[in-house]
């Protein structure tokens, strides 16, 4: 689960991690006053969306003004603010159909010395947390990675012990800190690492972190992500999240317990299994297929959980055929076919159906696919599956 970045910095907060003053605005008006509240001479009004690259992102229908910008005065503060709320966001990663500004962050302007870059993920190859840190701050670390790999630096720690002062200490050393923000710098990275564990977060990524004139670390921006598996540990979150910058289909999938991720292709896939759905992807795009979705039905979904799969796949217009694969165990291969042959009553499938079973009560599900009168082209194994799928589009 995403959050917005002023969500992300209320909990650092609320954790102990320093963080610029700022001000919600959902208005031009309520921009003005936060302007007005903050006291200084500078502020920065920052459009909230669900996407990096906000600085550089350009707006639909006004190309040469960023998503974010310096105001210096309430007035200003108030005509940005109107150009902005309702106005269509493009970033690099939003795409080109970007996402619509409806809130924006008003924040406290800084006398800033240095951009760092500081994020905190989980290495698949160290089987722990690792802190991540780059003296090229502001940057996309995707392209300092690429660029210039010697800049950054990778920290890996304990779950539990977190991150220790001497690990402070040495990654402080390879970003070039003395003084005020190496003293900053020990308390601040420890402090992070403890949010990224304590929260269950899958990213934590502040770009910049910045080093003020006085030497104090701020999290300058915030960028935080959490492990869905985990938000029953974490109820509060509940009212973080914002549906509007979720894909709709997603989040329908979601409120019926199937796990669903929209993708550009064509063929439309409903498999029970993660691996198993993973497999089907790569081989139909091995046989020269393009997947139009992930969608795992799980182990125990029923009868209406499956309708409802079929119905996310075919609202989707781009879907011009359906690979169902099914490996019965928990999911019983007739609970498919049952529900496949009533969405045929209730949906109305009117592309190609190509369907591959195997496991428990296969059979008696083999036996109800051959007694319908629906056109429906069965396959004996995955790759059968694959081409003849594939085979439906004249590819």
């Amino acid at each position: 689960m995403k959050i917005h970045e002023y969500q992300g910095k209320d909990l650092l907060k609320a954790s102990g991690v320093a963080v610029p003053r700022g001000i919600v605005a959902r208005t031009a008006e309520e921009a003005a006053a936060a302007f007005e509240e903050l006291g200084g001479e500078l502020a920065v009004v920052k459009s909230q969306i669900h996407a990096g690259g906000r600085g550089k992102g350009r707006f639909a229908e006004e190309p040469e003004q960023p998503g974010v910008v310096l105001v210096r005065s309430a007035d200003e503060a108030r005509e940005h603010a109107s150009r902005m709320i309702g106005n269509t966001l493009v970033t690099i990663q939003t795409g080109e159909e970007g996402k619509t500004v409806k809130t924006l962050f008003v924040e406290e302007g800084l006398d800033i010395a240095r951009e760092l870059y500081l994020g905190i993920v989980i290495d698949r190859e160290t089987s722990s947390p690792v802190l991540i840190t780059s003296t090229e701050g502001g940057m996309a670390i995707e392209e300092v990675a690429a660029e210039t790999p010697e800049k950054i630096h990778n920290e890996p720690f304990d779950v539990v012990d977190g991150l220790t002062a001497d690990q402070a200490r040495t990654v402080g050393e390879s970003l070039g800190l003395d003084g005020e923000a190496m003293e900053n710098a020990i308390e601040l990275f420890p402090a992070l690492c403890r949010f990224f564990v304590d929260n269950d977060c899958s990213l934590t990524e502040i770009n910049p972190l910045v080093v003020t004139g006085a030497g104090q670390l701020l999290c300058l921006d915030a960028k935080v992500s959490f492990d869905d598996n985990a938000m029953f540990r974490h109820e509060s979150f509940d009212g973080l999240r914002d549906l509007d910058e979720e894909d709709p289909a997603e989040v329908r999938a979601g409120e019926a317990g199937l796990s669903y991720v929209n993708l550009d292709g064509d063929i439309g896939c409903l498999v029970n299994g993660a691996g198993l759905a993973m497999s089907t992807m790569d081989l139909i795009k091995l046989h020269g297929g393009e997947p139009a979705n992930f969608l795992d039905v799980g182990g125990g979904a029923n009868v209406e959980a499956v309708t409802e799969a079929f119905r996310i796949i075919l609202d989707d217009s781009n879907v011009k055929a359906i690979l169902v694969n099914i490996f019965g165990g928990i999911m019983k291969c007739d609970t498919i076919v049952e529900a496949l042959l009533g969405a045929y009553e209730n949906v109305g499938i009117t592309v190609p159906l190509v369907v591959r079973l195997e496991g428990t009560n296969v059979e008696l599900a083999r036996e109800m696919l051959e007694g319908s009168d629906r056109d429906i082209i069965s396959a004996t194994d995955l790759t059968d599956a694959a081409q003849k799928v594939v085979a439906t589009l004249g590819a």
